[in-house]
């Protein structure tokens, strides 16, 4: 009978890295593991965190061997990190979940990069937003996906 792996029982190990050198210091890992066969479950490099690399694997002795020789790698984090600690770089929280109307955003994306405007219209099911920029010197209605906002301001209740 084979059970379920739960995320209590996953061996999560964090590797410093030189600052910037993250991904490469995963790829050169990958790499590695492809090449020498040791077993390594996954690599996790979140944007959010620089300068960390996080590795599953069945034991440190995987770790150590896997990281043996690689540029920009500084040394492992003793101890095992916790699933909880690292699930906020994993699970993506949709920006739809905190835009409102009369909400101002500012772009991110596309020929208005860098503008800021009120969200007029929310269409969660396409995961769209109707704004209206306002910097244009006429009411301009545009619809963009809302991957390209950010919340400046919450509208005022």
């Amino acid at each position: 009978m084979d059970k379920k792996e739960e995320p209590s029982q996953v061996k999560i190990f964090a590797i410093k890295t030189t600052t910037g050198q993250e991904r490469n210091v995963a790829r050169l890992i990958a790499s590695k593991i492809n090449m020498t066969k040791i077993p390594l479950k996954a690599l996790l490099v979140p944007d959010a965190l620089k300068g960390y690399v996080f590795i599953e694997a069945d034991g440190p002795h995987h770790i150590e061997d896997a990281i043996l020789g690689i540029r920009h790698v500084r040394s492992r984090i003793p101890g095992l990190i916790s699933f909880n600690e690292i699930e906020r770089y994993i699970v993506r929280k949709p920006v739809m979940e905190d835009l409102n109307e009369d909400d101002v955003v500012e772009i991110t994306g596309g020929p208005f990069k860098g503008m800021r405007a009120k969200i007029t219209r929310l269409d969660k099911a396409k995961g769209e937003v109707t704004l209206e920029l306002l910097e244009a010197t006429f009411t301009l209605p545009i619809t963009v996906h809302s991957d390209y906002v950010k919340l400046v301001e919450k509208a005022k209740a």
